[in-house]
C-alpha cells in the first residue's frame, strides 16, 4: 500500500539519506547533497512554518520509505513549483504518478491555478511521468527564471486546472 503524508520529524534521517543519494540526485545536484543533521533540522522547521504556501511529502509503500514530493506556491502568480524524488527501488511502479497526483491536488486545493515542473531534459522517465499526468511543454515565464530556473538547461511543463 503507498501512503502518502505531510513530513514530520521522523521521516528527516530518510530525505538526508535520499538527497545524499547519487543516482537520485544525478539529474539534479551531481554527487548529491550532504547536509548535517542541524541543517535537515532547521529545514523541517522552515518547511512546516510555510505550510500550506509550500508543502513537503513522505512517500512510502508497505511502510517502506520511497522518497517525497512537494509543491511551493506563488500567489502572485497562482502557480506551483512540483517536484519529486523516489529511490531507484521505487521507479516504474505507479508510485511517482500518485505521489504527483495528490500533492497536485493539494496545490491546487490551496490556490495555484497551474503547477509546473522542469526536469533536465536527458531525464527521459521524469519527462515521460509529466506528460502522461498532462504536463504540456511551454516556454519558461520570466517569473520562474527570475526564481534562477535556466531554460537552456531545463525543460519547461505545466498543467493547469
Amino acid at each position: 500500500m503507498i501512503e502518502i503524508k505531510e513530513t514530520t520529524l521522523a521521516d528527516i534521517k530518510h530525505i538526508q539519506r535520499l538527497w545524499a543519494d547519487e543516482e537520485v540526485m544525478r539529474f539534479i545536484v551531481p554527487g548529491g547533497v550532504h547536509e548535517t543533521d542541524e541543517a535537515m533540522q532547521q529545514w523541517f522547521r522552515w518547511s512546516v512554518s510555510n505550510r500550506p504556501l509550500s508543502n513537503h511529502f513522505s512517500i512510502y509503500e508497505d511502510g517502506n520509505y520511497c522518497g517525497e514530493a512537494s509543491y511551493e506556491l506563488d500567489k502572485a502568480h497562482g502557480s506551483a513549483a512540483l517536484d519529486i524524488k523516489l529511490f531507484p527501488f521505487a521507479r516504474g511502479r505507479g508510485i511517482a504518478a500518485k505521489a504527483l497526483s495528490h500533492v497536485i491536488e493539494e496545490a491546487f486545493r490551496n490556490g495555484a491555478e497551474c503547477v509546473w515542473v522542469d526536469p533536465h531534459p536527458q531525464n527521459e522517465k521524469a519527462l515521460a511521468l509529466y506528460e502522461g499526468l498532462g504536463f504540456r511543454q511551454k516556454d519558461m515565464p520570466d517569473h520562474v527564471i527570475a526564481l534562477g530556473e535556466d531554460p537552456a538547461f531545463y525543460v519547461y511543463l505545466e498543467l493547469c486546472k
